[in-house]
């Protein structure tokens, strides 16, 4: 796309407002855009990383709670656990479609600010064990408000960026926007182990550990990240930018419900995102449940981390390889994860049906495994959050005259809308996969004894996108070549 002969020769700005912004004009892009989207990202960066944050911290909380003196249930804990989960896919459908009416910058930085919500409330709910569960109940479901973070910041993102360079930054933003969940399950341990905060803090609980009386400050697992968080907004509110151009009202974005593609895509990122967050909430009990002589603890972080810095590089091999071969090849090795960490479960298990393996298992092997399944959940996640803007593009291309420069200008503006509002939307439904994982690990073992029909389902699953995937982006004369 040349360059318009009335474009603006100055920085086209009216404070912190883009009224001029065309990425996909390579002499815009390389004399400002550049250095305009790259700033955003990088403030959207650590504002994601929060969230997710704020998001998992129950994962950790949770565990804990028995410890303190909280007299609450397994089950209640497990929903203080999975509600986050909950909470944060269903914000996700809403938040999908805020940055066109609001503005990125705004509400990149109210949505970054909210966290201090949960942050503050968890930090001191923790230190008064007679806390009622309705109000831990409550805070648990505002730490969704994380989880739904991730939609609008991917959807702002994706309007910065020219369609060769958004696999790339929409990588770079999830991939280190999810560290967070790694992060969290690694850090918390060691700060509640000190009190970091000295009087501003509060007072150390007690607890028993191996039969000796040991001090903790477990609200540190939620007021570490208070300080951050307001950095993070005010970056954002400061730094970041509006685009004119990105303004849409709901009706505008909501033409994504009626693409058929909008739901193909769903899918397939509930395969890659949806098991990315599952497997990370569930794979501490899993370990647990099949390995008890093994500290979960100490383990499980791992698995987010690689999955998480891997997801940039699954961006950038959609940008040079092609999002579809990249997806449909990476599906097929999450088929094939599946077996092996089959392979490796010890077979006692009254629900087991691997006909092979060795009969005590290998929790080296079945950690390997799983450490592939989170390495190939990051490369997917990459590769098919850079094809859904891609294909909503050129769904408004294919719609007008290639010779009418004004219709080509009106289908990329709203076809990098709608392209933004399905990332988002395919985030929402892709994040149920926090909850529906784990609870499958549960159903399975109550009904069979063992994990292993939760796990040949997922491996059944993973097949139904590959054959998806082929016939729709990655075969000769596919509907839509991506």
């Amino acid at each position: 796309m040349s360059s318009p002969a009335n474009a603006p020769s100055a920085r086209p700005r009216q404070g912190r407002l883009l009224t001029f912004w065309t990425p996909e004009d390579k002499h815009f892009w390389e004399r400002e855009g550049e250095a305009v989207a790259k700033l955003n990202l990088w403030i959207s960066v650590p504002a994601l990383f929060l969230a997710f944050a704020i998001w998992q911290v129950w994962s950790v909380v949770a565990v804990n709670l028995p410890a303190l003196g909280f007299k609450y249930s397994t089950n209640q804990l497990f929903w203080l656990a999975a509600a986050p989960a909950l909470s944060g896919a269903t914000l996700r459908i809403f938040y999908s479609f805020m940055v066109p009416i609001f503005g990125g910058r705004r509400w990149t930085a109210l949505s970054t600010a909210s966290l201090l919500v949960p942050a503050i409330g968890i930090g001191y709910a923790v230190q008064d064990n007679t806390t009622g569960y309705p109000t831990m109940l409550i805070l648990a479901l505002l730490c969704g408000l994380g989880g739904g973070n991730f939609s609008s910041s991917m959807a702002n993102i994706s309007f910065f960026f020219p369609k060769e360079r958004k696999g790339s930054a929409l990588g770079v933003n999830a991939g280190l926007g999810n560290l967070g969940v790694s992060v969290v399950q690694f850090l918390s341990p060691l700060v509640i182990t000190a009190g970091v905060f000295g009087i501003f803090g509060g007072d150390p609980q007690i607890i028993l550990k191996n039969g000796a009386e040991t001090r903790v400050w477990a609200q540190n697992a939620a007021f570490i990240w208070v300080p951050w968080i307001a950095i993070a907004s005010i970056a954002a509110w400061f730094g970041m930018h509006d685009i004119a151009d990105a303004k849409a009202s709901f009706a505008a974005q909501a033409a994504i419900f009626r693409r058929k593609h909008n739901w193909i895509m769903c899918l397939l990122y509930l395969g890659t995102f949806g098991s990315f967050i599952g497997f990370a909430a569930g794979f501490p009990l899993l370990i647990k449940s099949q390995f008890p002589a093994v500290n979960p603890l100490a383990y499980a972080w791992l698995g987010p981390l690689v999955g998480a810095v891997i997801r940039p590089f699954g961006g950038w091999l959609a940008d040079k390889f092609g999002g579809a071969r990249v997806t449909l090849w990476n599906f097929l090795a999450m088929a094939l994860g599946v077996v092996g960490v089959l392979y490796f479960l010890p077979k006692g298990t009254g629900g087991h049906v691997m006909p092979f393996g060795p009969a005590e298992g290998s929790f080296a092997g079945f950690f390997i495994m799983f450490l592939v399944l989170f390495f190939t959940t990051g490369i997917g996640n990459g590769s098919t959050f850079s094809m859904i803007p891609a294909i909503f593009l050129k769904l408004k291309l294919r719609e007008v005259h290639a010779a009418d420069e004004a219709a080509q200008a009106a289908a990329i503006k709203e076809g990098n809308t709608e392209g933004a509002a399905a990332l988002g939307f395919a985030g929402a439904l892709g994040a149920y996969g926090g909850f529906f994982i784990p609870k499958s690990y549960g159903s399975s073992i109550a009904a069979t004894g063992g994990p292993e029909l939760a796990l040949w389902i997922f491996s059944a699953f993973y097949v139904m996108c590959i054959v998806v995937t082929w016939w729709y982006y990655a075969r000769r004369n596919a509907e839509m070549p991506c």
